[in-house]
Parts: C-alpha cells; structure tokens; sequence
C-alpha cells in the first residue's frame, strides 16, 4: 500500500526524554478500520510510542523524536501541521476515564463546540445522541443528559470519554489501557464496542493484557526495552510468532 492509503506509516522512530533513548528504530506500517493491539511489559514503550502518534509527548519538557511518522502519507512533525486538526482526527482514550466536571451532555458536545462544528443547538444535540449511540451509552443516559458525568459507574465514565472522542469526528482513535480500572462486566463492553467501531475506524490499543490483545485486534506488536521486537498478524504472533522472546513472553515465561 501506498503512504496514502495507509494510516499511520512509521519509519526509525526514535524517542528521547532527555539523553535516554526510550524507543529505538520503530518502523510499523498502522492499516485503515484495523484494530492494533501493541503489548509488551511496564516500562517498555507503548505508551510513549502511543502517544508519538497524536504528538501529545510534545507536553513532556526535553523530549525529541527523530524519524517519521507519517498520517495518510503526510509528517506529522512538520512545523507547518497544526495540532488541533491532528488531535482532531486523531483522538484518545486514557487509562482512566477522565470526564471533565461537567454534565453528560456537556461532555461530548465540548469537542464540537470548540472546534465550531455546528451551526445550532439541534444539530449538536443530534451530534450528541449519534456519538453516545456510537459508543453503546444512549440508551443508560438518554434521560440523565443534564446529569452528573462522575454520577456515571466507571464503565459508563469510560464510554462517555469513548463518546467526547467520537463527537470530534476522528479518523483514529489511540487507547491506552482503557480497561485496565474496569471490572470484567465492563471490561467486555468496551471490548464489544472496539469490535464495533473497527467498521469505522482505526484504532490502536495499548493493553497489558494479552487475552484482550488475542480477543480485539487485528494486528500485534510487541515491544521490548523500547524495541519493537515484532509486529505481525494478531493470530500469527500468538500461535506461530517469528521471534523466540515474542514467545517467551506470551507464553508467561519472561516478562
């Protein structure tokens, strides 16, 4: 595929905080309304690489990536691209959810509002009600929109940080750990609501748990000490990877 058709095309991406090389050499070619699971231990990368792909590590004080990340064939690190639009198409979903102290309606129609997305309040109550029906919430909160968003269970907190994402319209969407505070009940939604938003989007989930990885993505990535030690098909990397440690690892036996 050319850069164009891909999502993301990554090549030698290295990543400094400081004078410590975090990540070495990543190339990853990210395809279109796939699922990416990256797994890997504590400490080895995925979030940091996570985070190279809507610049939100440009936050960190005395960082510098050296590289190319490419979005549909275009850097993302040229000094002309402008955040907001690549945050815009590029969206996030924390470890824990992170509602703003505001209502639920609030919430989702924040990102819209901002970026000046509608032209009234019925196209935004219907922009609304489309991004919480997208992520399987609308029919709990359809009568509490004025309510609370801490009021929600956790679960539902997390699907509304699903929904904010979705309101902005993104062609990506960045998961970090998003079910790593939920309970198994929970956990399982969001793994269905993965599996759905896949028909529309691409998204890339950093998870520690490998179940999970096997269970919703397409592809996987392993990293390693900031190496990404393999990248395959999920199914081959879980059943015949290439790499001695991938195996190792999966098989509980390092890691």
């Amino acid at each position: 595929m050319t850069d164009a058709q891909l999502t993301f095309r990554i090549r030698n991406l290295d990543f400094y905080y400081g004078n410590s090389l975090a990540l070495s050499q990543i190339s990853m070619e990210i395809l279109p309304r796939r699922v990416t699971a990256l797994i890997g231990p504590s400490g080895c990368g995925k979030s940091t690489f996570l985070r190279c792909l809507n610049r939100m590590n440009d936050t960190i004080p005395d960082t510098r990536i050296e590289g190319e990340v490419l979005l549909e064939g275009r850097d993302i690190y040229q000094e002309e691209m402008d955040l907001a639009d690549l945050r815009q198409k590029v969206g996030m979903v924390f470890q824990k959810p992170n509602p703003f102290p505001k209502s639920v309606f609030d919430n989702v129609a924040y990102g819209p509002r901002v970026l000046n997305m509608v032209d009234n309040k019925v196209e935004l109550t219907g922009l609304v009600e489309k991004s919480l029906r997208k992520a399987a919430l609308w029919e709990i909160v359809k009568d509490q929109l004025d309510g609370d968003a801490f009021s929600l269970s956790l679960g539902q907190q997390q699907r509304l940080c699903i929904a904010r994402v979705l309101a902005v319209e993104p062609e990506v969407i960045l998961m970090d750990e998003p079910c790593s505070a939920l309970d198994p009940i929970d956990t399982r939604k969001i793994e269905e609501l993965i599996r759905e938003l896949r028909e529309r989007y691409t998204i890339v989930i950093v998870t520690h748990n490998m179940q999970q990885a096997a269970r919703v993505s397409d592809s996987t990535g392993l990293f390693w000490l900031g190496e990404l030690i393999e990248f395959n098909p999920t199914e081959k990397l879980f059943t015949n990877p290439d790499h001695e440690l991938t195996e190792s690892y999966i098989t509980g036996r390092m890691g």
